[in-house]
């Protein structure tokens, strides 16, 4: 018996070294993990052929098996090995034809590899899956019902990613080969009709982040699983025990967790994507960045008054530039100051023997347009302050909804016109001026440089762009359905954040811009909920003014008092701001707040303090109100029994008329009865509440609230809530920029990754500037998601992402460097 034993323990300890040894985790090494090789076919389709081999010899294994679970396996091998025959072909096509719609040889990358190489890692996936049960199937301790949870999960993932290959089909009768988008009118409604609709559970569940690098993998399960669990919280309506239990739930139960994340992605408002996406501000998570990046000598914001700026054209001529009105009235600007050394001149920084640099970096943040800031992007910032050893200055832009287009591009116009005049301040001679952007951010900076040299301005010298979303709009590509399935960028996510920054009018949330004069706008508020309960973002993120009283619309005859009155001296007083130079303070002050410390910061804080860690005061111990519901829920109805038992128990009046015994016992009795009833009442409901997940509603869609069935939001077409018009605007989608504008641009480096919903606007936007001879070049990762420079600290490849950044910044700065020739052509 012990040598049978050890004969297990052996097999068990060999096939997992096997495993160890044979299964890379590349999809472009997949080919490595198979021993056969078909002849006169790619490496990669022994890969396919493995698969089929290995659930067959499983299939047959399982197939006596009488049991439950034997039967289910058999079944779930079975079905595997359908699908790929199901898939192979379709594949087989778009593999084919992919590399037609490169940048160039030398990048290749778009949307129709991606999805390419999202197959392989299903077919890989499945395939370490399947040897794992080869090899284990005879162990004493070998787990049936966990595989046949996770076999059927890898079945589903491979049916869902057949029914993206047929869409794909369709999208490539749309275009001429070499073209990404459709040369006619097509919606997404037009493309989803063309098949089945997509299951996007199963991209959530067990198999989330296979298409990831396992660097990657488990930050973006930890990440999913906060998000399941910042909803129990944030709609909670304060029943603390029901979203800790709940919540705790997603750890464990992949598919309760998949569930949940598409409901989230399909319902939750943008009220919702913003207050997760603040929790990167969070009072823990602004001290990352200073305990694990590198050290930097200046860390400071720096707050542009909104005065006239006199600037020079590159024909000499002087002219002045407003500052930005549109949508939330007049308002400084906060931009951040990151330099690895103090510099001569540099302003508030003392003397300083070390010259001005002469590049400077210019930045905008990502975000979506809606959320985060400069402080939670510090964590690449300092990275590369310190290897570019130039000053980075990052623009704090408002925010959507309360600032949609064009705020944001506006504020960053007037802050790139603010630092024309001030390099000496900022520690730069500015000689060389680039450009640098993620996301939303580098969105802006090509809008800007489209502004800058519509106005005959000094344009910068460079342009980096990372993973960019180029054509806000959701115009049907192949990257753009990668978006069904990522964990960070999800669906409604995604279409939510363009929405309220490019089409405010149909969300109701942003505001016409003719309004009278002296029109009074949104005060700020001292309640850190919203009037559904919802909780709010800090006002200065959204483009509010944080002093008590509101603030006013610019008329016209004030701009031209602003005009005439560029000096800042006899400026109209507001009650947001009347300083007449900037002011700078350091990001650790004495008081430890720094100018602009933003309220959505306190508000998260207050969030997590309240519902998470169970207590009733901020941090300056002040009160603030308990989340209730709007309208008459569940929740209501509970706490109504609980009232009514409790009532029955101890709220009861007296009795004022005289009884007899008999009658005092009776109604004594009669009482017990009823208080038992009550109380074993209220205890059910209490019960079936807290152990129940909180409902997301969306208070702005009224048919959404009729809909609780899960499972009819994935019933119907996952675009039939974001139906929405977007203007062809060059400066909201600089895809559409007139092509002598564009011949003008500055030399461009992109960098994206595969996996990216956005990547087919770079690919496309990268082979225009290329037709109009301009200077451009583009990377494009393998295995990264969208967002990855925030991740650079936790990762490896996101790290090594980084770098790359940096050694492409590092080209525009270059002084001594031709980019023209460096790599020849119009390549950088």
């Amino acid at each position: 018996m012990r040598f049978k034993f050890f004969q297990r323990g052996l097999r068990l300890a060999t096939g997992n070294l096997k495993r160890m040894m044979s299964f890379p985790d590349s999809p472009a090494k997949a080919s490595l993990c198979c021993e056969e090789t078909l002849e006169g076919a790619p490496p990669t389709y022994a890969m396919y052929e493995a698969l089929k081999d290995s659930c067959q010899n499983n299939a047959t294994y399982f197939q006596p098996d009488d049991s439950e679970n034997g039967q289910r396996l058999y079944q779930g091998f079975m079905t595997l090995i359908d699908h790929i025959d199901t898939v192979w072909p379709l594949v087989d096509h778009v593999r084919k034809v992919a590399p037609l719609y490169d940048f160039d040889s030398k990048s290749p990358g778009n949307g129709y590899r991606s999805f390419v190489s999202v197959v392989d890692s299903c077919i890989l996936h499945g395939l370490k899956l399947s040897r794992q049960v080869c090899s284990g199937r005879d162990a004493l301790l070998f787990r049936k019902g966990y595989f046949v949870r996770e076999v059927e999960s890898c079945g589903q993932l491979l049916a869902s990613l057949g029914t993206c290959l047929h869409h794909l089909q369709t999208l490539l009768s749309w275009a001429p080969p070499g073209d990404l988008f459709p040369t006619e009118q097509h919606s997404p409604e037009e493309l989803f009709s063309q098949a089945d609709t997509i299951n996007q559970y199963c991209f959530y569940g067990r198999c989330l982040g296979f298409q990831f690098t396992p660097s990657m993998r488990g930050i973006l399960k930890g990440i999913s699983i906060c998000m399941a669990g910042f909803s129990e919280a944030y709609y909670s309506h304060g029943n603390l025990i029901s979203s800790v239990w709940t919540g705790g739930q997603y750890i464990i139960d992949p598919e309760m967790r998949a569930r949940r994340i598409v409901n989230i992605s399909q319902s939750a408002s943008v009220e919702f994507c913003k207050a997760f996406w603040f929790l990167a501000e969070s009072e823990i998570m602004k001290r990352v960045p200073s305990l694990m990046s590198s050290t930097v000598a200046v860390n400071k914001l720096i707050t542009i008054p909104p005065e006239p700026i006199t600037v020079t054209t590159m024909e000499g001529k002087e002219t002045t530039v407003l500052p930005p009105t549109v949508h939330i009235g007049l308002q400084s600007l906060n931009v951040r100051l990151i330099s690895v050394n103090k510099r001569a001149d540099m302003v508030g920084e003392g003397t300083s023997s070390l010259p001005p640099a002469d590049g400077v970096l210019f930045h905008c943040h990502g975000g979506g347009f809606v959320s985060q800031s400069s402080k939670s992007h510090e964590t690449y910032l300092r990275e590369w302050a310190t290897k570019l050893n130039v000053p980075i200055l990052s623009i704090d832009y408002s925010l959507a909804p309360q600032a949609p287009f064009p705020r944001a591009l506006e504020e960053v116009f007037y802050a790139y016109c603010w630092m024309l005049n001030n390099f000496k301040e900022i520690g730069t001679t500015g000689k060389r001026i680039v450009f640098a952007g993620d996301s939303a951010g580098a969105n802006l900076i090509a809008g800007c440089s489209l502004k800058i040299l519509s106005a005959g301005l000094r344009p910068p010298e460079g342009l980096f762009m990372a993973y960019a979303p180029l054509l806000i709009s959701f115009i049907p590509s192949p990257a753009r359905l990668l978006c069904l399935m990522d964990p960070l960028l999800p669906f409604g996510f995604m279409m939510r954040c363009l929405k309220a920054y490019a089409s405010p009018n149909s969300t109701g949330k942003g505001k016409p811009d003719n309004r009278s004069n002296k029109e009074p706008t949104v005060s700020n508020a001292t309640s850190p909920l919203d009037s559904n309960g919802f909780l709010k973002v800090s006002p200065s993120q959204e483009g509010i003014s944080e002093s008590p009283s509101s603030f006013e619309e610019v008329s016209p005859s004030d701009l031209a008092e602003l005009q005439a009155h560029k000096s800042g001296s006899e400026r109209r007083k507001s009650s947001d701001t009347t300083i007449s130079a900037a002011s700078l303070q350091s990001e650790h002050t004495a008081t430890g707040v720094t100018p602009t410390e933003d309220k959505s910061q306190q508000y998260v804080s207050e969030f997590l303090e309240r519902y998470v860690l169970d207590s009733d005061t901020d941090s300056e111990g002040r009160r603030f109100p308990i989340i209730k519901p709007n309208n008459r829920t569940r929740e209501d109805s509970n706490k109504e029994l609980e009232s009514e038992a409790s009532n029955t128990l101890v709220g009861e009046p007296p009795l004022i008329e005289e009884l007899d015994s008999k009658e005092s016992k009776k109604r004594i009795k009669t009482r017990i009865s009823e208080a038992a009833t009550g109380l074993m009442g209220a205890m059910s409901s209490r019960l079936a509440y807290i152990t129940g997940s909180n409902t997301i509603t969306r208070p702005t869609q009224d048919e959404l609230a009729v809909r609780t069935n899960l499972d009819a939001l994935i019933a119907r077409s996952p675009s039939d809530e974001f139906i929405f018009s977007v203007p062809r605007d060059p400066l909201l989608s600089p895809y559409w920029a007139d092509d002598e504008l564009l011949k003008k641009f500055p030399p461009v480096r992109i960098l994206t990754v595969h996996l990216d919903p956005c990547l087919d606007d770079c690919v496309m936007f990268a082979k225009k500037l290329k037709k109009l001879g301009n200077v451009v070049g583009i990377d494009v990762l393998e295995g990264l998601p969208h967002g990855f420079l925030n991740f650079s600290l936790m990762a490896k490849e996101a790290n090594e992402g980084s770098k790359l950044c940096v050694e492409r910044i590092k080209q525009l700065l270059d002084l001594g460097n031709d980019t023209t020739s460096s790599n020849g052509d119009n390549h950088l």
